[in-house]
């Protein structure tokens, strides 16, 4: 089947009697009927917390600030008379609600939108993200479902979306663990966080675990989810040889690595990473570091 990737970003609103603000699937969703938190796909180059605070705009009239990034996860749909798989990343927000009117979406993927007790929730047929990010059991999906007939579209040759965990990596001494980005990669020569992209089928922290492995030999232990990142560069040049028109979603994770041993890059030459090392608190200052690595380090408060 060919791989396709989606990056999708949806809330949990609560009005001020505790309900939990939902969706309904219209007849032109690829899940008719089924229930979902609101939100939907990135534009390119939107960042995650714009999209959806647009898409809840969109579906259901409200007027919504992400407050707080509660969880990343990812699944995978299978369209077999299309012959496609779709890996989709979901970012999902905390929402508070400061404005608007609830109304139904018009002749869009939504047609419902309404406020549910968690236990009135519980009895409707639920997305599986949904349900998990309710704390709900997952109930399987209805019988000839997806349903879809369109066709997806290719995506434009010249233009890349790549979904990315990394982790500000800390060990006992306070110490930070940072990579080199290695010739003929944006941003080479810059120190920046473990991590890399997610392969199609893989949940970022599984990936991001893995990254660390390969990119300095270390044993991490995911404790928190810290950020989202958003990066658009719209001539990238990389190792393509020609420019793209690059749009990256990037999370941050605080990783502990309990019994740190030297930094040593161990994935197969040809690599993006040049070097990893393990840094004092006071030494960061002298390094160049990437966005997001200065970003991350600065909302540490190391030292």
């Amino acid at each position: 089947m060919r791989e396709r990737r989606r990056v999708g970003a949806y809330g949990v609103a609560r009005d001020d009697r505790g309900r939990v603000l939902l969706t309904r699937n219209s007849a032109l969703a690829d899940f008719p009927g089924m229930w979902s938190l609101p939100g939907g796909g990135l534009d390119h180059a939107e960042h995650a917390a714009h999209a959806v605070v647009r898409e809840v705009g969109e579906e259901t009239g409200l007027v919504v600030a992400a407050t707080r990034l509660r969880s990343v996860v990812a699944d995978v749909v299978r369209y077999t008379n299309l012959g496609v798989a779709l890996h989709t990343d979901r970012l999902i927000f905390d929402l508070t609600v400061v404005g608007g009117t609830l109304r139904d979406e018009r002749e869009g993927s939504s047609d419902l939108a309404r406020w549910w007790t968690v236990a009135e929730a519980a009895e409707l047929p639920l997305l599986p993200f949904t349900a998990e990010a309710l704390d709900l059991p997952v109930g399987p999906l209805p019988p000839g479902a997806p349903d879809r007939r369109e066709p997806f579209a290719e995506p434009p040759a010249d233009r890349r979306l790549r979904f990315g965990a990394y982790g500000l990596v800390t060990d006992p001494a306070e110490r930070v663990l940072l990579t080199m980005i290695a010739d003929g990669y944006p941003g080479a020569g810059q120190w920046h966080l473990p991590g890399g992209g997610t392969d199609h089928g893989e949940q970022p922290v599984s990936a991001l675990l893995r990254e660390l492995v390969e990119e300095s030999g270390q044993l991490g232990r995911v404790l928190e989810l810290i950020d989202v990142d958003n990066l658009h560069n719209p001539a990238a040049l990389g190792p393509e040889g020609r420019p793209l028109d690059w749009h990256g979603v990037r999370v941050v994770y605080r990783v502990a690595v309990d019994v740190p041993t030297e930094a040593r890059v161990t994935e197969r030459a040809g690599g993006s990473t040049a070097r990893a090392a393990w840094f004092t608190p006071d030494q960061l200052a002298d390094l160049r570091l990437t966005g997001i690595a200065a970003r991350a380090v600065r909302g540490a408060h190391l030292g």
